[in-house]
């Protein structure tokens, strides 16, 4: 893989200088490497013609620790009278330019995503990145419920992982359960009997993302150069998201945080 540096915040107050971290896979078999790694992959601009991937407070599931919780028992027994089934579907297997699909997805996103849509040009871009491997066809018997963009990746490695990448699901059916918090934990299941080691769930900035620590076991983050299992540190970090101006966000410099980043600061 190539990791390249790009210069962002400078803060000369502090002297503080930001870079931001790339990795680009020099073939598709690194990419549980790279997950390991702390990077997550780049689709914000359709026209790069190498899969990129930037690195970032990423969260993922330590399958060896994750558990069904109360919760997640308690949103099955919600969803049990749609009787649901979730089909992984290899990206070869899938008609990627189904109509029907298309604009399922393309409906949902304008509807629920964060910060603009999924155009029909960016999810023909995802779909057809090579991080992306299978698609999770979610229905009852009478209708599509949802699907779900995963990668899955390094099967028989110890760093074999699932990557739930994007979801698009009927948000009709919000009023009777949590439809996504029910994919994401089948998926996270499924990952989990295929023998998986991690399940990859996005990014954990702010207190909205905090949900990812809250409904299933086995959650860690990554903090720049390793994964760290303390939620408690999570989760300050995750409101400090809000309260700090960017360019003062080194948070080496700040005592409370250090020792997080293996920084231990003695009396001289």
């Amino acid at each position: 893989m190539q990791i390249l540096f790009s210069e962002y915040h400078k803060n000369y107050t502090t002297y503080t200088f930001g870079y931001a971290i790339y990795a680009i896979p020099d073939h598709p078999n690194e990419y549980a490497d790279i997950y390991h790694k702390g990077f997550l992959p780049y689709t914000g601009d359709t026209t790069l013609t190498q899969p990129m991937l930037y690195m970032a407070r990423s969260f993922r599931i330590d399958l060896a620790r994750y558990a069904e919780s109360s919760e997640n028992r308690r949103v099955n027994r919600k969803a049990e009278p749609f009787a649901m089934a979730m089909d992984i579907i290899s990206k070869e297997s899938f008609d990627l330019s189904d109509e029907n699909f298309i604009s399922f997805c393309t409906n949902y996103a304008e509807e629920r995503f964060s910060g603009g849509s999924m155009s029909r040009e960016r999810l023909q871009y995802v779909l057809h990145h090579s991080n992306c491997t299978h698609i999770a066809h979610v229905k009852s018997a009478e209708r599509t419920i949802g699907y779900i963009v995963l990668g899955l990746h390094g099967a028989g490695t110890e760093l074999a992982c699932l990557q739930y990448w994007f979801a698009f699901f009927d948000t009709t059916l919000m009023e009777h359960f949590p439809v996504g918090k029910w994919m994401m934990g089948h998926a996270i299941r499924y990952a989990k009997e295929q023998g998986m080691h991690y399940a990859y769930l996005g990014t954990c900035y702010t207190e909205k993302a905090l949900y990812k620590t809250r409904d299933f076991s086995g959650g860690e983050f990554f903090i720049g150069n390793r994964w760290h299992s303390d939620i408690d540190v999570l989760k300050t970090l995750c409101k400090r998201d809000t309260e700090v101006p960017e360019p003062d966000s080194d948070l080496l410099k700040y005592d409370e945080y250090s020792s997080a980043y293996g920084i231990h600061r003695t009396e001289s």
